[in-house]
């Protein structure tokens, strides 16, 4: 089977900036910011999240000329092949495919949890069911159907947050009663403990837990390879990157920690339906639960795509066998599509023995080598084209200020990774990732090594 660079491009412009957008509003900001605003306190927060968001530009600005340049499926693993190395381009790949794929088993427990709260009298694992089932046939049908599920799933979330931020915000100035408070909040919650109440390490010890929220962005390189038109789109995308996180993300949190006192934000409710509940919100817990269903399945429905997509790639490049290659007659890769389904499956039945606490520091580390990849890719790549003998002008979108913008993603990725380290709760994080990224790398090479030898026999 001959080598491809893309699967069918079904997907409109407004698929993908929607999924650009509802890529990174996940249960990261339903569920975990409150975590954040509990360890940081709220400058602190507020400070972690423009950090984090200023990290996620700078990579996507250099995703941005290797996808317009290189609009492949499974872009990711494919540049770190060419650019970094064979073993780091299995390796991300890898990793990236097993990030999704333990998503999805803690997406699909959580959405039938969520669903017992409303209908106790039926199990947990029948919901979960209907859901995979769900999830599953849309992306069996064809790209055109998950872009448009992940349309939809995209535009109540985003419809949710502005809400949020309209009615907190009317809240914290006094238009709106606030339970508990006899004159409206304002600013007080920033300054009553003190600036940095657990102290000033607490800004960078939860970065991994920012970069989690804030992973999904890099989704846009791998829809690269099923757009109608990449080289107009993925740029406007990009472009959009760093004024959609500073609106629904740091606008978000700057309401939600002046409304809520940091020693009462946790992980054990969603700050949004605090807040809701606060400002009085009929049904408030209901309507969030809802919200948060959508960003779950919305979560599932772009973790298996890019899940199968990777196991795809893989396949294209020859990596893996190329049964995961296979098509259907409208380009699904079906066989990809189930063995993802399949791992999810099986990451499901082993969360009910695993903390969902470990997950995310698994899948926030991973996400992180992952942007490294890409901007270590960047860099090589931008020598590699110079030194062929062709012009920057040829390219249809160029990161801006290189190499000092890859090189700061970079060193910004690799530092919240080092970070974590100073967290006790976290640091399994590095015991769990460094040694699997070692089995990854000598695992390949042994591979090769076996294929060599036979090849030669």
């Amino acid at each position: 089977m001959s080598k491809q660079t893309h699967l069918s491009r079904q997907m409109d412009s407004r698929h993908v900036l929607m999924i650009s957008l509802g890529g990174v509003i996940g249960t990261g900001l339903f569920l975990s910011s409150g975590y954040t605003i509990h360890q940081a306190g709220p400058i602190g927060t507020l400070l972690a999240y423009t950090i984090g968001a200023i990290l996620v530009y700078l990579v996507m600005l250099c995703l941005g000329e290797l996808s317009v340049a290189m609009p492949y499926t499974g872009a990711f693993h494919v540049y770190a092949k060419k650019y970094i190395g064979p073993g780091t381009g299995f390796t991300v790949a890898i990793l990236y495919w097993l990030t999704w794929t333990i998503a999805l088993g803690s997406e699909f427990t959580a959405a039938g949890l969520i669903m017992q709260t409303w209908f106790p009298h039926i199990a947990t694992w029948i919901w979960s069911l209907v859901f995979m089932v769900v999830i599953f046939t849309v992306n069996a049908l064809s790209v055109r159907w998950f872009a448009e599920a992940e349309f939809w799933f995209a535009s109540i979330k985003v419809i949710a947050i502005i809400a949020f931020i309209v009615l907190g915000g009317l809240a914290m100035v006094g238009i709106l009663p606030l339970h508990g408070h006899t004159s409206a909040p304002f600013l007080s919650n920033y300054t009553r403990n003190g600036w940095f109440p657990n102290g000033f390490g607490g800004v960078f010890t939860t970065m991994l837990t920012v970069n989690f929220a804030f992973s999904g962005t890099e989704l846009i390189g791998i829809t690269a390879g099923e757009t109608k038109d990449p080289a107009h789109t993925i740029p406007t995308a990009i472009k959009t990157t760093l004024w959609r996180l500073i609106i629904f993300f740091i606008g978000s949190m700057f309401v939600m920690a002046a409304l809520i006192p940091y020693k009462q934000a946790g992980v054990t409710q969603s700050p949004f339906v605090l807040v809701f509940k606060a400002i009085g919100i009929p049904y408030a817990a209901d309507l969030m639960n809802f919200v948060v269903l959508t960003a779950i399945m919305s979560a599932a429905n772009s973790g298996l795509y890019a899940s199968t997509r990777m196991l795809w790639s893989l396949a294209n490049e020859g990596t893996i066998p190329k049964v995961f290659k296979r098509t259907t007659k409208r380009d699904v890769p079906l066989v990809a599509l189930i063995t993802s389904m399949l791992g999810g499956i099986l990451a499901l039945l082993s969360s009910v023995y695993a903390a969902g606490s470990v997950y995310l520091v698994l899948s926030g580390l991973a996400v992180v080598i992952v942007w490294m990849a890409i901007a270590l890719s960047e860099i090589n790549f931008r020598k590699a084209y110079l030194k062929s003998g062709q012009s920057l002008d040829q390219l249809t979108f160029k990161t801006p200020g290189y190499p000092v913008v890859p090189w700061l993603a970079f060193i910004l990725s690799g530092l919240s990774c080092i970070l974590i380290w100073f967290d006790p709760n976290q640091r399994i994080a590095l015991y769990y990732t460094i040694p699997f990224v070692a089995i990854c790398y000598l695992g390949y090479y042994l591979n090769q090594r076996y294929r060599q030898t036979h090849a030669a026999k």
